[in-house]
């Protein structure tokens, strides 16, 4: 017997510009809301979102062109919440994921990268991550561990 899940499936729509991320961020977040998530779980799905949608801003769209959508999809499963990220920006670099390695932390603070941490986060927070181009689009898929006995 199938149980139902606690979260119906939704999705959301923002333009590409750091101002709708912070609004898509809140929007997933109230969408969330019926798996009564703790403060780790929200933080690691925040954080996880806003590094991937950041790079879609910075990286996918640019500055000169912030006229692009990201869609965002959401459900819940029993083995955790699953994630598709669409946008129509440029491609990733080689048409694959970063590696996300981590960075080196030796040294003096001053000669640290300013990026390159994103990825990392993202890869090691998520699971399944995975990078597709379909068509003029970019989608990445990905799943957060966090999971409800009672959902499907």
């Amino acid at each position: 017997m199938a149980l139902t899940p606690v979260l119906a499936p939704f999705d959301i729509q923002v333009d590409s510009s750091e101002i709708a991320v912070r609004d898509a961020l809140a929007q997933v977040l109230i969408g969330l809301g019926p798996l009564d998530l703790d403060i780790e779980e929200a933080g690691t799905v925040e954080l996880v979102l806003a590094e991937a949608l950041n790079n879609i801003v910075e990286h996918a769209y640019g500055p000169d062109d912030h006229t692009g959508t990201i869609k965002i999809g959401c459900y819940h499963q029993s083995n955790g919440i699953h994630l598709r990220i669409e946008d129509d920006g440029v491609m990733m670099p080689e048409g694959k994921l970063p590696l996300g390695r981590p960075q080196d932390l030796e040294g003096d603070m001053m000669d640290l990268p300013e990026g390159g941490f994103g990825w990392f986060l993202i890869q090691d927070l998520a699971k399944d991550v995975c990078y597709e181009r379909v068509g003029d689009s970019n989608r990445l898929d990905l799943r957060l561990a966090i999971a409800l006995g009672d959902a499907d």
